[in-house]
């Protein structure tokens, strides 16, 4: 079976692209069709596959690719399938649903999020910059929302991350999506040494972007003086380092040997941001790390809070997304910290693990093509 991947970008490599490779193991001859390709920061993980690139896929472009959304329509359009595939898999929350399908191929979206940027976090974006910026922000944005609306009917099946972006796709685009949870890989279970007795260190690990709220981390550790690690790169990381006191370490992006050991090594995953699933706090979970997460968003669907049985719970949940709430939340961890069962989590962590998503997501393939 033939089969092209669209996927938005490939430069760095965080939860949407640990989906593409999963789907890889699945279809390991598809060919890759992307807006943006850069092999040397992304790594060898599709040296084995036939990537297509946009007309936008030059250093200087890729260098500012989160900036340059206006362009991203072009970009899309400017990508034509080589081929009559039997199958098109877009892995969605830019505009990678929006490629030309002139054969009518079947087309299944899995969908991380509608884009943030004009639908769901469209106010928090436009808020990020110099008020001078903002109508012209909004513009751009207010654009880019009418041409995605107009490629949602592409698409043959949504298959949303979890039941919170299900809900998105329902509000935003009018379609029913199906769920399928992404993959937490096999090898996170596994275990490595140098893990300390006692631990003293909170971490915060993923992008640094406005909506991931790692300003609110920052100015709560900035008051309470606790150690904090801060792992990830971002548009917002110059800013916040030069905010942040002694007691605030950022390791920018580290290899994942010494990134496990950072994990083994924390008292806790904190999860300031509302996610649209959040692979992040699962990864941890999977070394029995607990998790201090907002309220709101996909950490409902992954994080575990029972307070009357915090060993059957893989962490805390606070209420708002202020400091005074935050700090309540790490106040109680640490009072009940030594109850959570490391084993437990991890258990709790393997219902997410690569063999499920597999499973499930190549029987909505099947189904999909079987009803053509």
């Amino acid at each position: 079976m033939k089969v092209a991947i669209v996927h938005y970008w490939f430069i760095t490599r965080r939860g949407g692209e640990k989906v593409v490779e999963s789907m890889l193991k699945l279809f390991p001859n598809a060919d890759i069709y992307t807006l943006f390709y850069d092999p040397k920061a992304y790594g060898d993980y599709l040296k084995n596959n036939n990537v297509h690139t946009s007309s936008l896929n030059n250093s200087f472009l890729r260098k500012h690719y989160q900036k340059i959304f206006p362009l991203y329509p072009m970009g899309i359009s400017s990508l034509k399938l080589k081929e009559k595939y039997d199958l098109i898999i877009s892995s969605e929350s830019g505009p990678a649903k929006g490629i030309k399908n002139i054969h009518g191929v079947p087309h299944i979206c899995y969908i991380h999020s509608p884009m943030r940027y004009c639908w769901s976090h469209k106010n928090m974006y436009v808020e990020a910059v110099n008020p001078l910026l903002r109508p012209f922000m909004s513009f751009f944005l207010e654009r880019l929302r009418k041409w995605d609306k107009k490629t949602v009917n592409n698409v043959d099946l949504y298959i949303s991350n979890s039941k919170n972006v299900a809900d998105r796709v329902a509000k935003y685009y009018h379609r029913t999506a199906e769920i399928v949870y992404p993959p937490i890989a096999e090898e996170l279970f596994e275990d490595i040494k140098h893990v300390t007795s006692v631990k003293t260190t909170y971490l915060s690990f993923g992008a640094i972007t406005p909506y991931k709220k790692i300003d609110l981390l920052i100015d709560t550790f900035n008051k309470n003086g606790k150690s904090l690690i801060v792992v990830g790169e971002g548009s917002e990381r110059e800013k916040l380092e030069k905010k942040a006191k002694e007691n605030i370490t950022f390791m920018g992006e580290v290899d994942w040997k010494r990134l496990r050991e950072i994990i083994y090594n924390s008292k806790a995953l904190l999860f300031p941001g509302e996610e649209d699933f959040g692979m992040i706090p699962l990864e941890v979970m999977a070394h029995g790390i607990p998790v201090i997460a907002f309220k709101k968003g996909g950490a409902l669907e992954t994080v575990v809070e029972d307070k009357d049985q915090i060993s059957k719970s893989s962490g805390i949940f606070f209420e708002k997304q202020t400091e005074e709430s935050l700090e309540r939340a790490i106040m109680y961890f640490e009072d009940v910290e030594d109850q959570f069962d490391s084993l437990w989590i991890r258990d709790h962590a393997g219902k997410f693990a690569e063999d499920q998503f597999l499973l499930h997501f190549r029987s909505k393939v099947d189904d999909l093509l079987n009803s053509k």
